[in-house]
């Protein structure tokens, strides 16, 4: 599948499907001839391919070589107004690849959760300055948070109290309680 017939930075649109692997697409690249790479994505595997002064080259890369899917905000250039990205990262920035460009923000934590959970990456947020950092707290690839606290009804020792102390008042004899002295008690027994 192709994506237009520009590069996908010239346009800031782009929209790929990350439930229909493998893609094909163009992406803008600044140290290639032509300013233009050819990317292959699979849910395993990224196929880099680009001319470098005249030398043609293809870079197969694991997916698990990628840093996580990152989102960010593009600064306007010139006549097109600022746009968000959803960009798969890498160590190396020259081989950072966009999966999601566009000026409204309708779709983009739909489109950064969805390539996170098909590519099994972390989820990321560019800062200003250009530095990564996840947006939750994870342990391995679980993600951590404080621990709430439960409700009463459902917690495992309910608070060492038992519950019906709290729905039931006990009952005392006064005064005035009725006491039945020789009537016969209906018990089954065997």
């Amino acid at each position: 599948m192709r994506v237009g017939g520009s590069p996908a930075g010239s346009s800031r649109a782009l929209r790929l499907d990350p439930f229909a692997l493998p893609v094909r697409f163009s992406a803008a690249d600044a140290a290639a001839d032509e300013r233009v790479r050819d990317v292959e994505l699979h849910r395993e595997r990224v196929v880099v391919r680009r001319a470098v002064r005249g030398m043609r080259m293809a870079l197969n890369l694991p997916v698990s070589a990628f840093l996580g899917v990152a989102i960010s905000m593009l600064p306007p250039e010139g006549e097109t107004q600022a746009a968000v990205a959803v960009m798969l990262e890498h160590k190396d920035p020259s081989l950072a690849l966009p999966l999601f460009m566009s000026p409204e923000s309708d779709d983009v934590m739909a489109q950064w959760q969805s390539w996170s959970r098909v590519l099994g990456l972390p989820l990321l947020v560019a800062e200003a300055d250009g530095d990564l950092r996840e947006p939750f707290a994870r342990l391995g690839q679980i993600r951590i948070h404080a621990p709430r606290q439960r409700r009463r009804r459902r917690g495992p020792l309910k608070r060492r109290r038992p519950s019906i102390l709290l729905r039931r008042r006990p009952g005392r004899i006064t005064e005035t309680t009725p006491v039945r002295r020789g009537e016969r008690e209906i018990i089954a027994r065997n």
